[in-house]
């Protein structure tokens, strides 16, 4: 969008650290770049000007999301985000659903210059088929494809490989080719729903029931509470001192805290690793976890950092370059329904309240106005990002400037 002279391009997005391929345009295809390649093998291609890379930019990312879903809830009767890039629409009544679907993909690049693929079917599993189709044929179909006839139905189930199936990952693809002989996504809509639940699970069946025109999925997603949070990262550079990890361990611990503040949950225990590279000699490799049993169940940052560091002071070892470091919450209990310990109250209406006010400046200012000491809001150990791309939409002295 903001760069329109590398449409036609060779582009691809590296992960974190700038480690692996991660994502790839059709012109990155072309040159034979595979989904997970290291970076350091196409370098040299990047280097004579014959690629072009780019590092992961998520707050852009997540900016653009917002907007084209924005644009879809306002067009729209009723819609579901499912991923960044994904949104479900329910068009139930509708007169013309493909009138309807080509207008939306018309405003939403007038108003954002994204291009989206639409496909329409009568439950998600097939409306899912139908935008697989719409890409794959973007030229024949203008990234909209209507699977509302059955007869459309059939020829697309009948050519599509069982693995483009939404929710039929690889490992699952490949067991139904070779245990099932089934190839394609119409031999799948023609198994026997009973023996691939038992040979499989229920989330297949169902899916093998919606490519059959059933509907079994709930059009909204809702996956309850998280019974875990973790975050893990790897370092831009190896670490060394436990002052170091220290606040590493500590940003980690306010990241997580936040995300049980918004579920509205509480934490009973954690658990705190470090490890170094595995890509090194046996001899100066090290990893190690502990879990850590918190007093009492909590969402107050303070708490739950302090616990946190005392496991890191446990599982720290000196004389090791370390690349890797994680804060993982588990055991979740929801926060208005566990009982009160007679002798620990748990976290007061003081420490509720400071939270709270401590969240909602965060949300209003932007996320790190107000942190604690110990945390690094620019950690020289952040993410390596070398070829990161400006921050069009959040930051004003990354604007886009245009000459005329």
């Amino acid at each position: 969008m903001f760069k329109p002279w590398l449409r036609d391009k060779p582009v691809v997005v590296a992960s974190n650290n700038d480690g692996a391929v991660v994502a790839r345009n059709p012109a990155a295809k072309a040159l034979g770049i595979k989904m997970g390649a290291p970076v350091f093998e196409i370098m040299p291609m990047v280097t004579r000007g014959e690629l072009y890379l780019f590092s992961s930019n998520y707050a852009l990312y997540q900016a653009m999301s917002d907007r084209v879903m924005a644009i879809i809830d306002e067009m729209s009767p009723k819609s579901a985000v499912y991923s960044i890039d994904e949104s479900f629409v329910d068009l139930t009544g509708m007169a013309d659903p493909y009138g309807w679907s080509v207008a939306a993909q018309q405003e939403i690049y007038r108003r954002t210059g994204i291009a989206v693929g639409i496909g329409i079917g009568p439950n998600k599993t097939l409306a899912k088929m139908a935008n697989w189709a719409a890409k794959r044929w973007i030229k024949k179909t203008g990234g909209v494809v209507d699977l509302l006839d059955p007869e459309k139905q059939r020829k697309l189930l009948q050519y599509a490989p069982v693995d483009e199936v939404w929710g039929i990952g690889a490992k699952l693809s490949k067991r139904l080719i070779e245990d099932h002989k089934i190839t394609t996504a119409w031999m799948l809509a023609q198994a026997d729903p009973k023996q691939i639940r038992r040979h499989f699970n229920v989330n297949v069946e169902r899916t093998a029931r919606e490519l059959t025109g059933a509907s079994c999925l709930p059009f909204y997603d809702d996956a309850g509470k998280k019974q875990m949070i973790a975050c893990t990262r790897s370092f831009g550079n190896k670490l060394y001192e436990l002052c170091e990890l220290e606040a590493v361990v500590a940003t980690y611990a306010a990241n997580v805290s936040e995300k049980v503040r918004r579920q509205q949950s509480l934490v009973t225990c954690l658990q705190v690793y470090v490890r170094t590279s595995w890509f090194i000699s046996p001899e100066n490799r090290y990893g190690r976890s502990v879990t850590m049993e918190l007093p009492h169940p909590s969402a107050d940052t303070r708490v739950i950092t302090e616990v946190a560091q005392q496991g890191l002071r446990e599982v720290y070892r000196e004389g090791y370059a370390y690349a890797k470091a994680g804060v993982v919450l588990t055991h979740l209990i929801d926060a208005h329904g566990h009982t009160q310990d007679l002798f620990n109250e748990g976290d007061s209406g003081a420490s509720q309240r400071v939270m709270s006010t401590l969240d909602q400046i965060n949300r209003k200012m932007g996320r790190g106005s107000i942190r604690f000491a110990r945390t690094n809001p620019e950690p020289g150990w952040g993410m390596r990002r070398e070829y990161l791309s400006p921050a069009y939409m959040t930051d004003w002295s990354q604007l886009l400037k245009v000459r005329c």
